[in-house]
């Protein structure tokens, strides 16, 4: 929670602003049932108030026959009351009453009410009603205005709260968004081959915005609601301290279901988390390689293991649909039961007159929102468990440190492509060392090409030149500069590496080569096209270098897809270029058209090869033989022939094969 509460300082003055609104939000709500329940008292039943005769030009005087009355009793003298008394639904006028009368005559049993109506009191005409009762219509009036006026003010209030919250919850998982995939962009590859791509794209797809919930809702819900629930006991006491001691009665309840609502929604929600990510993981995994699933044949196996997870979901999502069902039903049960209580104990007050009619009304109405926000706040603390679960899968992700560190202080180096490896060890895991003692030295502008076994350590050493991983030890040098000390950006923005499974993004043709440089020109792009023949299947293409390519490349061939990766490499015009069986898809009329082509580009530059058909690599400057992880042999085509070894057998092997 620390960690997350640090994304509000660049937003402290809108939460600040969200907060005074909210206590404005609550002052109105609270404020709403006491202009009903004083309407009540003071104009619905406002009869009860006796009056007082005075002349005609006295502050707020009425006419009543040949008199006028008023209830302004400062701007009246004597201590003479006329008072209203309701009788079998009937109004009459008792005169000339002193103060202790009138008390009495409210109190009164039917009876007695009756005897004195029948012997004192006069019947009030309807016009005599509607001018006696001038004060209360003028008043029912106001109390309607000042609710309708709250009820406006409540929406604006809420609307633009909401408003504010949405947008500063936005802009902060925007800006979490962008830090996580910022920060997967920068770990080093043995991460991505420990980490399922589904998980990953859950962290930052569901997760932040379950986090977005903490920050544009449940926080000043939280403190929301507390406060409404303080506001609340607040007024309540200082209004009636039995009422509210009456409504307050099954808190205790209330606070044990609440306690137990949270520990089960916490289960629940943690659990959902971890299916929904275990579903995006299968998902992933199994969208990707579904060529290979429909090739075996095994998409019913699939499909029943994805039932499976499937329903693992279901099942984690009904347990918290479940949680949500028992516990809002036991909350609404409770408020009813206080609901009883107060209507129980307040109507015995009204008819003991020791409770208003307005006052009872107020308790009513609170005691009916009195558990919302004890409900929504247990509610809240369910969605927090799960936000600040979400939140810890993504700084789970952040905590998370790249194998590669930039060094803090780089050296500065222009590369010309010397390259030497001095008794380098390298291992994937530890001790289980794939490289052993190896050392060479590959001078700018020399052709190199790697041969050996599978397994042997090929590819390794083109992964370890760009840096992609640290050696356990000795050094490897570009330009006489430990590689250690070169910035990571430079040292690969000077190597163009061509590998054998070629990546493809959804986009257009142009897009894929100069991946959205701003730096590459569609010039830059259509040329490096030419040099590699791939204009020759471009301009084919119904828009050319405009062409729509799916997701994979799924609609060009496997051909088509590594003269896109040349096209690429050339694009970014590397001083290191590195081929990784970089011809292996390529058809024998495919390859004659490149061949010409990488002469041309391996002219000036360092370029090192890995291949399986040596054909292929019989024209560079040294081939070297791997075996095991060690260099074995070492010389040209023809010195290796001569020497009758290791290369001279996978030679004769291919030869035989061919």
């Amino acid at each position: 929670m620390k960690r997350l509460l640090a994304y509000l300082k660049p937003h402290k003055w809108v939460m600040t602003a969200a907060t005074v609104l909210v206590l404005f939000i609550i002052v109105v709500e609270l404020y709403r049932p006491i202009v009903i329940g004083d309407a009540i008292d003071d104009y619905i039943n406002g009869y009860y108030a006796p009056y007082i005769e005075t002349t005609a030009d006295a502050p707020g005087a009425v006419p009543y026959h040949d008199t006028y009355l008023t209830r302004d009793f400062e701007t009246a003298d004597g201590q003479i009351y006329d008072q209203i008394l309701l009788y079998n639904n009937d109004y009459y006028m008792a005169k000339n009453l002193s103060s202790e009368e009138c008390d009495a005559l409210k109190n009164a049993d039917s009876a007695t009410l009756s005897s004195y109506v029948n012997q004192n009191a006069v019947l009030l005409t309807r016009d005599d009603l509607k001018n006696l009762r001038h004060y209360d219509f003028t008043g029912i009036l106001k109390a309607a205005a000042l609710y309708l006026l709250l009820l406006l003010t409540g929406f604006v209030l809420n609307a633009l709260d909401t408003w504010i919250l949405q947008k500063m919850g936005q802009e902060i998982i925007y800006q979490m968004r962008e830090e996580v995939f910022t920060h997967i962009h920068s770990l080093s590859l043995n991460f991505f081959n420990n980490t399922p791509v589904g998980k990953l794209v859950t962290r930052v797809s569901n997760d932040t915005e379950a986090v977005n919930e903490l920050f544009s809702t449940i926080l000043v819900k939280l403190f929301k609601n507390i406060v409404k629930i303080i506001g609340y006991a607040v007024v309540m006491l200082s209004i009636n301290v039995k009422m509210a001691l009456v409504s307050f009665a099954l808190l205790p309840l209330v606070t044990v279901l609440t306690f137990f609502f949270r520990f089960m929604s916490r289960k629940a929600y943690e659990l959902t988390r971890n299916r929904i990510t275990d579903l995006n993981t299968f998902l992933s995994e199994h969208l990707s390689g579904m060529k290979l699933i429909q090739i075996f044949a095994r998409e019913e196996e699939k499909y029943a293991q994805f039932e499976k997870k499937s329903e693992d979901l279901y099942k984690a999502n009904w347990r918290e649909v479940m949680t949500f069902a028992i516990f809002r039903p036991s909350i609404y049960l409770v408020s009813v039961f206080a609901m009883m209580l107060v209507i129980g104990t307040g109507s015995a007050g009204v008819l003991n007159q020791t409770l208003s009619l307005g006052t009872l009304f107020i308790f009513i109405t609170y005691i009916s929102s009195f558990f919302d926000p004890i409900q929504e706040l247990a509610e809240q603390f369910g969605t927090l468990q799960s936000s600040l679960a979400s939140a810890g899968k993504i700084f789970s992700i952040l905590d998370e440190k790249p194998d590669i560190v930039k060094p803090a202080h780089p050296v500065e180096v222009n590369i010309k492509g010397r390259i030497e490896f001095r008794h380098v060890w390298f291992a994937y895991e530890k001790d289980d060392y794939i490289l052993k003692d190896i050392s060479f030295v590959i001078e700018p502008g020399e052709k190199v090409a790697f041969v050996g076994a599978t397994g042997a350590g090929k590819s390794s050493i083109l992964n370890l030149i760009g840096r992609y991983f640290d050696i356990q030890k000795g050094e490897i040098l570009i330009d006489g500069v430990n590689i250690k000390a070169i910035d990571t950006d430079v040292l690969r923005a000077a190597i163009g590496q061509v590998q054998q499974d070629v990546f493809i993004f959804t986009g257009d043709i142009k897009s894929n080569i100069s991946l959205d440089n701003e730096n590459i020109s569609i010039e830059d792009v259509k040329r490096a096209a030419e040099i590699v023949h791939a204009d020759s299947f471009i301009e084919k293409m119904p828009g050319g270098y405009d062409a729509p390519v799916t997701e994979r490349g799924s609609t060009l061939s496997a051909g088509q897809r590594q003269l896109l990766s040349f096209a690429r490499t050339l694009a970014y015009d590397p001083t290191i270029l590195v081929l990784d069986e970089a011809t292996a898809n390529i058809d024998t009329e495919t390859e004659a058209l490149i061949t010409s082509a990488l002469a041309k580009l391996m002219e000036g530059r360092t370029t090192i090869m890995v291949a399986h058909r040596l054909s292929t690599i019989q024209h560079a400057d040294k081939i070297i033989v791997m075996h095991q992880g060690q260099i074995k042999e070492a010389g040209t085509h023809q010195e290796l022939l001569a020497q009758n070894g290791l290369y001279r057998k996978l030679y004769d092997l291919q030869l035989v094969e061919a």
